[in-house]
């Protein structure tokens, strides 16, 4: 069983900074390739962007592209979500996930974020 615990949520400003943690538990999570996705009220969960088990390849949803940013400390058993220029839209539910090398796939709780206009 692997635990994922999201951290670093809460309200800014449209135009502003906030960024997100995801502690994964697990001694292989080196290998671990790591997602953010998101869910709005009324609308279904998306992907925002993940990055894989090196760290060396992220990808992003065009929504987000060029504002927010993936990064992974397998030191720390950490990956991070960097959000920039945020807009009202960017407002959701910000879940991590992490899959394993067999596949196995495990969702934190989610962090609200919120952005005020």
């Amino acid at each position: 069983q692997v635990q994922v615990v999201e951290s670093g949520g809460g309200v800014v400003q449209a135009g502003g900074s906030l960024g997100l943690s995801c502690a994964a538990s697990g001694r292989t999570f080196g290998r671990y390739d790591m997602g953010w996705y998101r869910q709005a009220p009324g609308k279904e969960r998306e992907f925002v962007g993940s990055i894989n088990w090196s760290g060396g390849t992220t990808s992003y949803a065009d929504s987000v592209k060029g504002r927010f940013s993936i990064s992974k400390d397998n030191a720390k058993n950490t990956v991070y979500l960097q959000m920039n220029s945020l807009k009202p839209e960017d407002t959701a539910i910000y879940y991590c996930r992490a899959r394993l090398t067999d596949f196995r796939v495990y969702w934190g709780q989610g962090t609200q974020v919120t952005v005020s206009p």
